[in-house]
C-alpha cells in the first residue's frame, strides 16, 4: 500500500478516493473471509491499487499477499461504490473505496496469512458467514450471497 501510504503523509486523515479491487474465493459452497488486524472483524482479501496496475493484478496480489492463494482464474462480479463503501479506520484515516470484486473458485497453494494484516483466514458456510463484517466488505458480500447463492 504504497501510494496511498504515500498520498497520507501529504494529505492526512482527509478522506481520499481509493481504488481497490477485492476477491470472493469460494470451495465446496463456502466462502473465504480473512479477521483483520486493524478492526478485528471478518472481510474479503483486497487492497488498495498501485501505480500501473490493472484492477484484475491488485485482486491478485492481494489475495496471495493476504492468504497465500494464487486465483487460477478471476471473473469480474461488480463494481461498489458509494456512501456504503466510505470507512473510517480505527486510526482515524477516511477513504471512499471503490472497489473491483471478482469471483473465484479455482486456486493454487496453501492458506497462510501474512501475519500483518491478516488475524486469521477461514472458510465460512454461506449460511454461516459472521455478522462481525469489515463495513466496507459488507454490501459486496450481501450482493454476493443474494445473486450467486441459491
Amino acid at each position: 500500500m504504497g501510494y496511498i501510504m504515500e498520498l497520507r503523509k501529504l494529505v492526512g486523515s482527509r478522506p481520499l478516493i481509493n481504488i481497490g479491487a477485492c476477491v470472493l474465493l469460494c470451495s465446496n459452497q463456502r466462502l473465504l473471509l480473512q479477521r483483520r488486524t486493524d478492526n478485528g472483524l471478518w472481510g474479503l482479501p483486497g487492497g488498495s491499487m498501485e501505480p500501473g496496475e490493472t484492477l484484475e493484478e491488485v485482486a491478485q496480489r492481494e489475495l496471495f499477499e493476504e492468504t497465500g492463494l494464487e486465483g487460477r482464474s478471476l471473473e469480474f462480479f461488480n463494481i461498489f461504490s458509494g456512501k456504503d463503501l466510505y470507512y473510517k479506520y480505527p486510526h482515524d484515516d477516511e477513504v471512499y473505496n471503490v472497489v473491483s470484486a471478482y469471483l473465484c473458485s479455482d486456486f493454487d497453494g496453501f492458506l497462510k496469512g501474512d501475519g500483518v494484516e491478516v488475524q486469521e483466514l477461514r472458510f465460512f458456510s454461506y449460511d454461516e458467514i459472521p455478522i462481525e463484517l469489515s463495513p466496507p466488505d459488507k454490501p459486496i458480500i450481501n450482493e454476493f450471497l443474494e445473486r450467486c447463492v441459491k
